[in-house]
């Protein structure tokens, strides 16, 4: 639950993954578009990449495997496909090593300045550290980022604060079943299926207002 704290410091609140420039580009408009968006990354995005990745760092963090760690670390850092999606990665990243340090985690200090270091590999270092089963650490993990895109489409589309709840609940019932499908992967199976998203990101580099950081 701390882990998954919208009171996390590390400022997760500030970037959006391209949904900024779907909504300026009208491509999401309304809760049921809105709603498409977010579940749809889940189902095609997180489930065949981050949740196998997860599940393959948490276990070599418990048994102090550094090579798989950033073996995965890097796998995960050369799918995001555009300059501010990596970006979003190594400052999330920093933020939550600082964090996890001054807790107490050691591991994670030499991550404070680490080039091309992932959010994901943070996460999961806390988890295994605190002990977190990998289901429950999926869990929270899809729950968290759900959270942060409802949030940002509150805010952009603008949708109202029920309307956002509706999203979650339905993002609740999925989750289960996502996790399922995610840690079942085998390695030559794991990979990033959204090119949507990059595309939107990519494109929000170069867009004339923004809100977000991505």
């Amino acid at each position: 639950m701390q882990l998954c704290s919208p009171m996390l410091p590390v400022g997760a609140y500030a970037y959006s993954q391209g949904l900024e420039f779907a909504v300026s580009s009208d491509w999401v408009k309304d809760d049921n578009t809105s709603s498409i968006w977010i579940k749809g990354l889940l189902e095609n995005s997180l489930t065949n990449l981050d949740i196998p990745i997860l599940s393959r760092l948490h276990k070599a963090w418990s048994v102090n495997d550094k090579k798989n760690v950033l073996y995965w670390n890097d796998y995960l850092f050369a799918s995001r496909d555009s300059g501010e999606l990596q970006a979003e990665e190594v400052q999330l990243a920093r933020a939550l090593a600082r964090l996890l340090g001054e807790l107490g985690i050691s591991e994670a200090v030499e991550w404070r300045e680490k080039s091309g270091a992932c959010f994901l590999t943070l996460f999961s270092l806390g988890a295994a550290h605190w002990k977190l089963p990998i289901n429950d650490t999926s869990w929270g993990y899809l729950w968290m980022w759900a959270e942060n895109q409802v949030l940002a489409a509150i805010k952009l589309v603008p949708l109202g604060q029920t309307s956002g709840q509706k999203i979650l609940s339905s993002v609740i019932e999925i989750i289960p079943e996502l996790v399922s499908t995610g840690l079942s992967l085998n390695d030559e199976d794991i990979g990033y299926t959204a090119p949507g998203q990059g595309i939107a990101s990519a494109l929000h580099e170069t867009q004339y207002t923004r809100l977000f950081r991505s």
